[in-house]
């Protein structure tokens, strides 16, 4: 079996770093925590193995839940998955022997490009035994690379899902795609978002998840009432934006065929106008790759280059800009979002 499946707290894990689980756990493992009401929520952490605030913060509040810390009994059955921790001990999104852990979660469909793997087929069988233990509620915890604000994602437009969201922050993200999430896989269940707590390493974001999810454990029923519009600020991710293999990039202006601007990560959450400058490029063409939420190549109709300059054709919503190379050779860019106004009541 590739992953762990146990019942309580191994002794003494609240106590030990990200990077240090791997020589304990051995493997990614599921545990279930029981309490007061028998529906659990789920809690996924360290799907990327360099995004520690997830676990550092259920952690803190699993200690509150323990012996002498205050509370005696979790308000709800808990069940945590500990995913990447091979990639944590590395201090690295993923390692190269495995596919990315928030990219094969089940629900992608046929011909999407996804390959069948080891840990495609764990992450089916735990989605399935979440279901047939009547999950009540699903929380996917990351951190981001590039300077964001803390937000929430779904992947359904639900009032039960926004108001899951907007506990967390009145800034919300729909997408659909990538496919193959976690919140996205869940969702076939229960009201589910992906919480982004800023970067790595700030106390504030693993301060605020800490309190978001005791918030969601003391939950009793999900809202199905519509939110009043100056309660949430929604934003649909209508484009994925990516450095095409083979071509080079820089943000220091070293003589690479694409460089971005070094402050970049300034446009994120901005809503910029058309004409807004994204990079200087050596290339006649647009060495950009930018697709829709259904796969479809769409960068004419979002970048063009004007003079050996990259520049955006309408007014938009970055975001998760950085400058972080490795990030966007392994994931993107960056994403672009419109203002999403349908689910006003």
């Amino acid at each position: 079996m590739m992953y762990n499946e146990i019942d309580q707290l191994p002794t003494g894990l609240l106590d030990i770093e990200a990077d240090q689980l791997l020589k304990v756990l051995k493997k990614p493992t599921l545990i279930h925590m029981q309490g007061r009401h028998a529906e659990p929520l789920f809690v996924s952490v360290l799907l990327h193995g360099n995004e520690t605030a997830g676990w550092d913060a259920i952690r803190r509040l699993l200690k509150r839940y323990q012996p002498g810390g205050g509370e005696k009994q979790l308000p709800r059955t808990l069940s945590l998955f500990i995913g990447n921790i091979e990639a944590a001990a590395e201090h690295v999104r993923t390692l190269d022997r495995h596919p990315d852990f928030n990219r094969v979660w089940p629900g992608c469909e046929e011909g999407e490009g996804i390959t069948e793997t080891a840990e495609h087929a764990m992450m089916t069988e735990i989605a399935e035994k979440m279901a047939q233990r009547n999950v009540f509620a699903s929380i996917d915890v990351h951190n981001n690379t590039g300077i964001n604000p803390h937000y929430a994602c779904v992947n359904r437009i639900d009032n039960r899902f926004l108001h899951l969201a907007t506990l967390f922050s009145r800034t919300v993200v729909y997408f659909i795609r990538p496919c193959g999430v976690q919140s996205n896989a869940m969702a076939k269940y229960c009201p589910a978002v992906t919480l982004e707590c800023g970067k790595t390493g700030q106390s504030l974001g693993v301060e605020h998840a800490l309190e978001y999810l005791d918030a969601a454990l003391h939950l009793t029923e999900h809202p199905t009432h519509a939110i009043a519009p100056h309660d949430i600020d929604l934003f649909h991710t209508v484009a994925i934006v990516k450095v095409p293999q083979g071509i080079d990039f820089s943000f220091s202006n070293d003589g690479a065929t694409i460089d971005f601007a070094d402050d970049l990560e300034r446009l994120n959450f901005r809503e910029i106008p058309s004409g807004t400058l994204l990079a200087k490029s050596k290339d006649a063409t647009i060495p950009l790759n930018v697709s829709d939420e259904h796969g479809k190549d769409v960068t004419a109709g979002y970048i063009e280059n004007v003079d050996g300059e990259l520049r955006v054709r309408r007014s938009l919503m970055p975001s998760m800009l950085t400058t972080d190379s490795n990030a966007v050779r392994l994931d993107c860019l960056c994403y672009f979002m419109e203002r999403y106004q349908s689910h006003l009541p």
